[in-house]
């Protein structure tokens, strides 16, 4: 007798489990809302705003800046000079932008980085590099737009 029980709890056992609902696997990504700041944030966590000069100005089309890290949103062969003395994780320990921060037009890249944040090579040389976005004088070719 104890075989014929065991043999149907058996059977009423893989019965309830092949008739059991099968759950969906939801997945949801969340990024969160593009930072704005008035010249750029850093590519990593919790990008805070970058200090003027920090990004050349291969990463501003139209004078709006065209994202890093997660909201890069320019080429996908992109590679553009920044300055990485302004950089925290290099050591910069400055003041980060605040409204009405007198610009100034002295860009001098020393890195190139693609749109997530990776150092890359650059197409070409930061020393042509003069105009910064909101800068009038001088002037930077358009080949990135």
């Amino acid at each position: 007798m104890s075989k014929g029980i065991a043999l149907a709890f058996a059977t009423l056992t893989i019965g309830l489990l092949c008739c059991a609902p099968s759950a969906q696997a939801q997945i949801s990504i969340n990024i969160g809302v593009e930072p704005v700041c008035p010249y750029g944030y850093f590519d990593y966590p919790p990008y805070s705003c970058a200090p003027y000069g920090y990004y050349g100005p291969d990463w501003f089309s139209g004078g709006v800046f065209i994202g890093a890290g997660r909201w890069f949103h320019g080429p996908a062969n992109f590679s553009g000079h920044v300055d990485n003395r302004f950089d925290p994780r290099h050591g910069y320990k400055g003041p980060l932008p605040g409204r009405g921060a007198e610009p100034f037009n002295h860009f001098q890249g020393n890195e190139a980085r693609d749109g997530k944040g990776h150092v890359v090579k650059a197409a070409h040389e930061a020393s042509n590099e003069h105009a910064l976005p909101g800068y009038k004088g001088g002037g930077h070719s358009e080949q990135h737009r």
